[in-house]
């Protein structure tokens, strides 16, 4: 079997590419075709076939691959597959937007529909400060965007959705049905001997990238007001902004290593995860190392977190309704064994397993 993989971009290692790394790893000969990528930034993927477009050249130039969205979808749908039995996209943007040839099949590992097109037309004008004379331009483009992701979705063969919120947002969006496949925890989180974590758990621990939709900011509030102590792990652009707004009892440790963060997890009292994922891979590391989580009730981690078992969950995001789950947290107890052997079904291992069984069913 000729087998491809297909990304929307790959400036970074984040979990979409996780995901990526973890099916390369099943099928190590597969090519993957790309818009473009940051080699220098790829970690373990670095070292794959990967295959870029002709905005590459303008990625190098900007660095800034947000830009180029409008123009990636004339260039995926460019990717020459002729001669692969199976194509593989790993798509929140325009992957799947590939153009396969009739012979054959098309999974999709879909993160999310497009949400810039679909729900965050505001925030990517925003976040990615698009100068104003620009912004009636980029709608437009947009409105585009979103009349194509509709025609895309005809040809995905299979969908593959990382939640049962992803699954209920295809089925809204494109009208199709999926098969839920959570994503993999790197089986290195699982190796970490609990009986090496501290008796005295002291910090809450946050970890992502920081950005606004994250809400670090909700969280070093309710800390301050509280007088919590509680541990960041992470960069990005609101990082100054954020550590203007910390109080005493919060740290930033910037960036960590993959090796690192096992032992981080293991010593903190529970991993806070104050945003809304289609599915979160932080709150499932946290299990791996027999840490809870206190989420908020929404998207993705509902499939993820058993509550009263392996974490509790607030209503809003709020200070008053995240401190409410912090005072009943306070009075609970959590077995940090059976957080780990809950997390064991969203292993890399299973993932791997999962995915190999799909495809060869297709």
């Amino acid at each position: 079997m000729k087998l491809a993989l297909v990304a929307d971009w790959l400036p970074t290692f984040g979990g979409a590419e996780h995901v990526l790394y973890e099916l390369s790893s099943v099928w190590p000969d597969a090519p993957i075709f790309t818009t473009i990528a940051n080699r220098k930034n790829l970690g373990p993927l670095a070292d794959k076939q990967i295959s870029t477009s002709r905005l590459q050249k303008w990625y190098t130039l900007l660095r800034r691959h947000e830009v180029l969205l409008p123009w990636m979808p004339k260039v995926m749908e460019g990717i020459d597959l002729e001669g692969y039995d199976v194509v593989i996209s790993s798509s929140h943007a325009v992957a799947k937007g590939i153009v396969p040839p009739s012979t054959t099949k098309h999974i999709c590992y879909c993160h999310t529909p497009m949400r810039y097109a679909w729900e965050m037309e505001a925030e990517y004008l925003h976040d990615f400060r698009i100068p104003s004379f620009l912004h009636n331009t980029i709608r437009a483009k947009l409105r585009s965007l979103r009349r194509w992701d509709l025609t895309t979705a005809k040809r995905v063969d299979v969908f593959v959705a990382n939640s049962s919120a992803t699954q209920e947002r295809i089925a809204r969006t494109y009208n199709r049905e999926s098969i839920v496949v959570p994503p993999p925890v790197s089986d290195h989180f699982f190796d970490y001997d609990l009986n090496q974590a501290p008796q005295e758990r002291r910090s809450f621990l946050a970890i992502g990238r920081m950005v606004p939709y994250k809400k670090f900011d909700l969280l070093i509030e309710t800390a301050n007001q509280k007088q919590l102590d509680l541990t960041i792990v992470g960069t990005g652009p609101e990082e100054d902004r954020l550590r203007k707004l910390a109080g005493p009892t919060v740290q930033f440790l910037g960036y960590v290593s993959d090796e690192e963060l096992p032992k981080i997890y293991a010593s903190s009292r529970a991993l806070l995860f104050p945003q809304i994922e289609d599915a979160g891979v932080v709150p499932l590391e946290a299990q791996a190392c027999g840490t809870p989580v206190i989420a908020l009730g929404k998207g993705g981690i509902l499939d993820t977190v058993k509550e009263g078992e392996t974490g509790i969950f607030f209503k809003e995001q709020s200070c008053d309704s995240l401190a409410g789950a912090l005072d009943r947290f306070a009075s609970m107890q959590f077995d940090s064994h059976n957080i780990k052997a809950h997390a064991q079904q969203y292993s890399a291992t299973q993932f791997r397993k999962r995915m190999k069984g799909l495809v060869d069913q297709v």
